[in-house]
Formats: C-alpha cells, structure tokens, sequence
C-alpha cells in the first residue's frame, strides 16, 4: 500500500479523485489529513504549469508522491477565457463566475468551449509525469442543474441533453475531464507502484 497526497484545498475536486481513482494498493490523503492550509501561489501561464508548481511544492514538502490538478473552462468565442483563470474569474465565486460567461456570451453563435484538466504526479524527488483530459461541449443559454460546481451547470452536453450541473456524478465521473486525465494516470499506477 502506498500513499499518494492530493495537493487541493477544494473538497469538490477531492471527492471526484478519491471517486475516480479508487485503487487496492493506494491510499489517498489530502493536505488536511496532515494539518497542512497552505495556499500556494499558482502564477504559471498553463494549466499544467499550475498543477506542476503545486505538485512538485507539495511532494518535497511531505516527501510523498503527489499529484494536483489544473482544470478550467475554455470558451472558443472568449478567446480561450477564462481559462486558467476559471475559478477566480468574477473574483466573487461560482455563481457570479457562470453569470459572467453567460452575459459575455449573450448573442454570441460560437458556444463551443471544452474543460481541460491537467494532472500532475510528483516524486519528492522532483521527477513528474503529465496527464492531459478534455471534454468538449457548449455554453448554455442559462444555469440549470443543482449537482456539481465550477461551471458544470452552464457546461451543455449534446449527448446527455443536459448541462454536467444536471448529470448524475456517476455519469460525470466516467466522462469528466478530470476523468479522462485520471484515465490515463491509472494506466501507469502500476508502474508508479512498482518504482515505489
């Protein structure tokens, strides 16, 4: 059994690893298992620089392995915003962040936009890997849906008929950005074990 920290502060986004990367030989804690509420400065230009500087942060700090994610919403009509920018967007929240898009998305044709995840694993060494998800869909037109965070409830997916704010999490967590970079970290836990 090996333990593996996940380097987040946000409940939300911990419950979903814990979810999706449930493994026999793993055990996942967090920065609150170690009594750790430091917030590090995340002042990359990429959603992966971010999640590295936390990752490789928190790895020497604990000496565990660690792994941290980057994710925001990308809106193709908004040049790329919000961007890694998404969760401080309005400077007021989830709501006020959703509100924003839409009214800067009023009357605007264009609604394609994707979710990016990018998730760091950190040796306390210093040694990384990278893993890349994408999810694509369209703005909405309104907030509908009472179950996610983020953006999910203004994030429509064709598909489903509905916004991930109206997705059931057991639907979510197979087709998630943060579900397909998971996806691809899983592929190599065995290895990551085995070099352990």
């Amino acid at each position: 059994m090996i333990e593996i920290l996940i380097a987040s502060q946000n409940q939300h986004k911990i419950k979903e690893l814990k979810n999706i990367l449930s493994h026999t030989e793993i055990k996942l804690i967090t920065l609150m298992d170690l009594n750790d509420h430091e917030d590090v400065v995340e002042d990359g230009e990429s959603f992966f620089e971010n999640a590295l500087i936390k990752a490789k942060y928190f790895a020497n700090k604990h000496n565990k392995i660690t792994i941290s994610d980057d994710s925001g919403l990308v809106v193709d009509a908004l040049d790329g915003r919000p961007g890694i920018y998404s969760a401080r967007y309005s400077g007021k929240g989830d709501y006020e962040n959703n509100l924003k898009v839409l009214c800067e998305m009023e009357n605007v044709e264009n609604r394609k936009a994707h979710f990016v995840c990018e998730i760091v694993l950190c040796y306390p060494n210093g040694v990384y890997k990278s893993y890349r998800g994408e999810v694509h869909g369209f703005i909405a037109n309104e907030i509908k849906g009472e179950y996610g965070f983020g953006y999910d409830s203004i994030f429509y997916m064709p598909e489903y008929q509905m916004t991930f704010g109206q997705l059931d999490a057991l639907i979510k967590n197979r087709i998630s950005h943060r579900a397909n970079a998971l996806k691809l970290l899983k592929e190599n836990i065995d290895e990551i074990i085995d070099n352990k």
